[in-house]
């Protein structure tokens, strides 16, 4: 089911713009009919010498974020790759959901950019004004909806199928739960997880899901607890989350909040981690297990390359786990279970196969009932359908209809708050 989104195809629900650092939230939907939608494709890029090329990236938080800094780190492995020049790619953080946005998108082109890249959701509206204002430079917005129904050629979304990443990342953590079970170190009634959340939107609904899926995968016993921050980065909200989740008697701690807060949490209460967009092992090397991370190098490259050579970036791009978008990070063998490695090396050729789907719906439960169907505002053979069917032959079809995750579903059976 994976796909890139191609610029003719598909048409998303406008949602309702919020501060937030990766996805909306699903709730004051406003839906518009297909007459009304303007269909967006995607003009060439103007094509120029290596010399001329010029990104400039747009930061929410800046590299103490671990959501911003694998943006920022992802950004200057494609720059050393492609040979680039320091005076070519600027960067841009602590640039808020609002106004500054777009005054960072007229800095840019003012200091001669050709592809400015925002990472955060809020960053959306403020970014199809820049590419309406500049139509001679590409716009480039990470987690945001509206490139395929905005209109606007030099508006691009893009996102990657991070979920399959955190399903793997929490085989890795069943794969610990049921060693802890096996040892003795607790019975299968305390195999649970706690899991932080910043803000409880798809993204992040879709992403804990996702792991807890994962887990069960390895351990049947396993459950799980949330508690959401509402912050993308507050060490000590998220350090709070972590002690307070463990007091409460969670065995295991992963999350999808920004700082160091929960790994630093579970090396001082020595409780197994696992993270998301970079290893942890260095801050917390008796307990960090693995992270989950989309790679964003390969994008940054397609969209300077596309300047290079006069051609096209995808209206909505989803990048998959075989063309190596979605990754994990190293395994910490000291803390990780016995056998962990293979396990996760069979279940990603599994998952880049098609041989197994994370949202197999006869692998879960919502309120104790299979789920059969369930309507998203997504796309449906090519064009844009409100309340469209997102479960197909027996699967929740996340981001195969729009780059930006929505499977929103709070809870399956098994996850708690």
């Amino acid at each position: 089911m994976k796909k890139l989104i191609c610029a003719v195809l598909a048409f998303v629900l406008l949602l309702a713009l919020v501060a937030c650092g990766e996805a909306a939230p699903q709730d004051d939907k406003k839906v518009q009919s297909i007459d009304e939608v303007e269909k967006t494709v995607a003009s060439a890029v103007k094509k120029v010498s290596k010399e001329e090329v010029k990104i400039g990236l747009i930061c929410l938080h800046d590299e103490n974020s671990t959501y911003d800094n694998n943006f920022i780190q992802a950004l200057k492995d494609a720059q050393a790759e492609l040979g680039l020049s320091n005076d070519q790619v600027l960067i841009k953080t602590g640039i808020n959901e609002d106004d500054a946005c777009l005054k960072a998108a007229q800095e840019f082109v003012d200091a001669g950019c050709n592809i400015i890249f925002a990472d955060s959701f809020g960053h959306e509206t403020y970014m199809i004004q820049a590419a309406k204002e500049f139509p001679d430079v590409q716009f480039c917005h990470a987690t945001g909806t509206k490139a395929q129904i905005s209109g606007v050629p030099n508006y691009h979304t893009a996102f990657a199928d991070i979920y399959e990443g955190r399903f793997l990342a929490g085989v890795a953590a069943g794969m610990k739960l049921q060693e802890m079970i096996d040892s003795g170190k607790i019975t299968a009634d305390k195999a649970v997880i706690g899991y932080i959340g910043a803000f409880d939107y798809a993204e992040v609904v879709s992403g804990m899901t996702s792991f807890f899926l994962g887990a069960r995968y390895i351990c049947n016993d396993a459950t799980m607890k949330v508690t959401y921050t509402n912050s993308w980065f507050d060490i000590a909200k998220e350090k709070e989350a972590a002690l307070n989740l463990i007091n409460s008697g969670c065995v295991l701690i992963s999350q999808h909040a920004d700082s160091e807060g929960a790994p630093k949490a579970c090396e001082e209460k020595g409780v197994p981690n696992v993270a998301y967009n970079i290893s942890t092992i260095s801050m917390g090397p008796n307990t960090a297990i693995i992270s989950s991370k989309i790679n964003w190098t390969p994008y940054f490259k397609m969209i300077i390359n596309a300047a290079l050579e006069g051609g096209t970036i995808p209206t909505d791009f989803c990048g998959t786990m075989k063309d190596g978008y979605v990754e994990l990070t190293e395994l910490n063998t000291a803390v990780a279970a016995e056998g962990t490695q293979a396990k996760l090396d069979e279940v990603k050729a599994k998952l880049i196969s098609g041989e197994l789907e994370v949202y197999d719906t006869k692998t879960f439960t919502v309120n104790g009932q299979e789920l059969t169907t369930y309507k998203a505002d997504i796309v449906d053979n090519g064009d844009f359908v409100p309340d469209s069917e997102a479960v197909k032959n027996g699967v929740f079809t996340e981001s195969s209809d729009r780059s930006a995750p929505y499977f929103d579903i709070k809870y399956i059976d098994g996850i708690s708050e």
